[in-house]
């Protein structure tokens, strides 16, 4: 892992994470993105930006403390940034939900069939 100045440490390219030794491009983003309330931030910011305490809100269960350290990694990953109205996905951060919609919609099929 690669510690940015701000002490946030976030995947990069050829890091060895959950997964995978060898750090391929796709492990690196699910480590990212399957830490604790990482999706559910995403999904939370893709319908409209938000404020902290709006995505604590919409999080029912979310710590200030992990929401804070999420919001800091998806931000240094380029995947959230802040805006006006508290904090919004970037456009890396909108492209990258067009696919995750899918495969939530298809883990929604799979699920019934279980």
């Amino acid at each position: 892992m690669v510690q940015k100045s701000d002490e946030v440490k976030i995947p990069r390219l050829g890091d060895v994470v959950r997964g995978s030794k060898t750090g391929q491009p796709i492990m690196v983003l699910f480590d990212l993105i399957g830490r604790r309330w990482a999706m559910g931030i995403l999904w939370n910011l893709s319908d409209q930006d938000c404020t902290f305490r709006e995505l604590q809100t919409r999080c029912a269960s979310l710590s200030p403390t992990v929401l804070n350290t999420r919001l800091k990694e998806l931000r240094a990953a380029g995947l959230v940034e802040k805006s006006t109205d508290g904090y919004a996905l970037t456009d890396a951060g909108r492209e990258l939900y067009t696919h995750l919609e899918p495969l939530g919609e298809w883990a929604g099929k799979w699920a019934k069939e279980l």
